[in-house]
């Protein structure tokens, strides 16, 4: 029997590696797996629909879905997940020290939809009661605009949000990658981010989602097996990643108490430290979509269920643990 030949966009990351260099295969299927950032990832598969399969922003493909779009279809894979806490940046010599000092203050995000953004202004509003419209947002990039409620301020730059963080233009900023001046000039709001995300997590269950997997409409619905075998894949190479972490024959990565790290981890978060399922991400999931609704980027507020593939059980993701490999 031939196999169908797919072509996934997706990261380079330890959860998705075994998939990449051929450890981990897709049932019935050839895989060309092409490596890409996100943000290209993103740009390419919203605009030309350049593959069958790709990592997508979890916010766009909400808004998307919200809006009566129908041309992806996601499964239950989380390929990045990110506390977004220790994303919010001051200069070093700024009067604010907490959050609800943002408000009245301009603050400066890549991309006002971005998933990332979408989770910092929830956990502002609903943390610490500081309000979407009590803030000045600043998008950068010259990205496209985006409708928002009349009571929003929001204005756009092509100017480097950084150097206008560091100028003082603007007040704050919500980054998803760490500043270039970090600890010499710009410090975080929540300089024991650790803390405060373990602490958000133990309170609210919430491990904020930023991205998902998505497949076209039309390849789901000629061949709606492929979901499946895709979120089996998924899972078994998370699986063999979270094994290859714990390897202390020689250490896999560069840091020295990274078993201590693991072993930290699901002391929090339990044994499935990154879970691939709508139920054992459903208080992620529903606060995502609360915000995005609340935050007037989505018409309408769906249901969890019907944005993922119905053809996706938990259990079918079960490989090593149900045969024993896993450690």
């Amino acid at each position: 029997m031939s196999q169908r030949r797919l072509t996934l966009a997706c990261g380079r990351y330890d959860r998705t590696l075994p998939l990449a260099d051929g450890r981990v295969g897709v049932e019935g299927v050839e895989l060309n797996f092409v490596a890409l950032r996100p943000g290209e990832t993103f740009w390419r598969m919203l605009n030309n629909e350049e593959f069958d399969a790709s990592e997508m922003s979890l916010s766009s493909y909400n808004i998307l879905r919200s809006r009566g779009e129908e041309r992806f279809i996601a499964i239950p894979v989380f390929p990045s997940r990110v506390f977004r806490h220790s994303a919010v940046y001051l200069r070093d010599d700024s009067p604010i020290r907490a959050p609800a000092d943002l408000a009245g203050r301009r603050v400066g995000v890549g991309d006002y939809q971005m998933t990332a953004a979408v989770w910092a202004r929830g956990f502002l509003e609903h943390e610490y009661g500081v309000k979407p419209e009590a803030i000045r947002w600043l998008a950068g990039r010259g990205v496209r605009p985006v409708a928002v409620p009349e009571k929003v301020s929001l204005e756009y730059t092509r100017h480097d949000l950084e150097d206008l963080l560091i100028r003082g233009e603007i007040d704050a900023l919500v980054s998803v990658m760490l500043p270039r001046r970090l600890g010499s000039g710009i410090r975080r709001l929540f300089p024991n981010y650790r803390e405060v995300e373990s602490d958000y997590y133990r309170r609210t269950r919430i491990f904020p989602i930023m991205h998902t997997l998505v497949l076209k409409r039309g390849v789901y619905e000629a061949d709606p097996w492929l979901a499946v075998s895709l979120y089996k894949a998924f899972c078994r190479a998370r699986d063999v990643a979270y094994q290859w972490l714990t390897d202390t024959d020689a250490l896999p990565v560069a840091l020295p108490w990274i078993i201590d790290e693991v072993e930290r981890s699901r002391e929090l978060f339990g044994r499935e430290i990154w879970d691939y399922s709508v139920e054992g991400s459903r208080p992620t999931l529903e606060a995502l979509v609360a915000y995005a609704h609340e935050q007037g980027l989505t018409e309408k507020k769906l249901p969890i269920e019907a944005l993922f593939a119905p053809n996706i059980r938990p259990e079918m993701g079960q490989y090593l643990h149900a045969t024993g490999e896993d450690r």
